[in-house]
């Protein structure tokens, strides 16, 4: 199962193996413990970790230090994405409210998607100029796929 979090730094992707009762990432394992996270990792090493989940952000206590990651959903944006913007989930773009060479400002309406009958507004996370659009009204949409870029403005 690939999952997309952003801690301290650049969205990490992990891609989280079922194995029985526990999870496997690259060699390492995690499972429930009680009320603990049992935390195998690749060289053997065992270690207890508590874990408490509020929306999308997991916040996990490992020896000594707290950790905070976040679960970005497909299609969030974020500064190191270059102002890329990407569907949501699958669908069909209603409007198109830009086009390339455009000045938007952040918050400004771009492009509305409906996807399991309800419209979804995109919407520009910075002031910028549009560079690309990948799609026209009545266009079908893969979930992840880039709807259209924007170049950052200072």
């Amino acid at each position: 199962m690939q999952h997309r979090f952003v801690g301290t730094g650049d969205p990490v992707e992990v891609n989280l193996v079922k194995e029985g009762g526990a999870w496997t990432y690259e060699g390492q394992r995690l499972e429930q413990y009680g009320e603990r996270l049992k935390v195998t990792l690749a060289d053997g090493s065992v270690h207890l970790a508590h874990a408490a989940k509020t929306g999308d952000v997991w916040w996990v206590h490992l020896n000594g230090h707290t950790f905070r990651w976040e679960r970005m959903e497909a299609g969030a944006s974020t500064k190191a994405n270059d102002g890329g913007l990407t569907a949501p989930m699958p669908g069909k773009v209603l409007e198109v409210f830009v086009e390339v060479g455009q000045t938007v400002i952040a918050g400004e309406a771009l492009m509305v998607l409906e996807a399991m009958k309800m419209e979804h507004r995109i919407v520009a996370t910075s002031d910028g100029l549009v560079t690309a659009v990948h799609f026209k009204a009545n266009d079908q949409v893969t979930q992840g796929a880039p709807l259209l870029s924007i170049e950052e403005i200072n």
